[in-house]
């Protein structure tokens, strides 16, 4: 698969252009072990804006993560954003994961909501109803509503949405990024089969967190 992005994402390159700057400057001025702090919070700058590629699963009713880090929560929910029950799934970002989000399903955006908020702890449940969001509701090409929730954490405090109604997405299409600790939330259908529990590790695309029932898919 053709990767159309950065290995390090656009978003970060001021954060690491700045930060190799003063790492550099302290290193002539003052010398190595004066510096060396500088470069150690340069090289976790460089690593946290990290966005590498990521082979996608074949199987089409496959749902992929939209986010790399920790399951924090699986289970029957209320979907606020379509007003429905729904299966909820949410991915916690620490600040040594990917921030990059990308799309769950192939399908096409129906309306995108965004919501100012607090910037409470993102692994509590209470993110997902006080911290600033940004949430997609995607219908697949097989009619499937999803939704997808962007929410920013405690010190994450810039959700970045690259996308908008009537827009085209790909399963694995980067659409999206949030600095510096965050969580996503997926609500899915109920029946959909779930494939991961609480405290797994997942990584964006790769990563196959739910299938679709076989009389509802994701293709086209």
């Amino acid at each position: 698969m053709r990767y159309p992005h950065p290995i390090i994402a656009r978003e970060g390159w001021p954060f690491v252009g700045f930060s190799f700057f003063i790492a550099i400057a302290a290193s002539i001025g003052f010398g190595f072990w004066f510096a060396l702090p500088f470069w150690l919070i340069a090289i976790f700058v460089l690593q946290f804006f990290r966005d590498p590629p990521r082979e996608l699963p074949a199987n089409p009713r496959a749902i992929v993560s939209a986010a790399d880090g920790r399951i924090v929560f699986v289970g029957k929910a209320h979907d606020p954003f379509l007003h429905r029950d729904a299966l909820k799934i949410s991915v916690f970002m620490n600040v040594f994961n990917v921030h990059s989000n990308r799309s769950p399903v192939d399908g096409v955006i129906q309306k995108v909501w965004y919501h100012p908020g607090q910037f409470v702890n993102a692994a509590l449940d209470k993110a997902s109803e006080h911290n600033e969001r940004n949430a997609l509701w995607i219908k697949t090409h097989g009619g499937i509503d999803i939704t997808c929730v962007q929410i920013a954490g405690l010190v994450a405090r810039r959700i970045l949405c690259y996308v908008g109604k009537g827009d085209q997405l790909a399963r694995g299409q980067r659409y999206g990024f949030i600095r510096f600790g965050s969580r996503v939330d997926l609500y899915l259908p109920i029946d959909t089969f779930v494939k991961v529990s609480i405290g797994d590790m997942v990584y964006a695309t790769s990563m196959v967190l739910a299938e679709f029932e076989p009389t509802g898919t994701c293709e086209q």
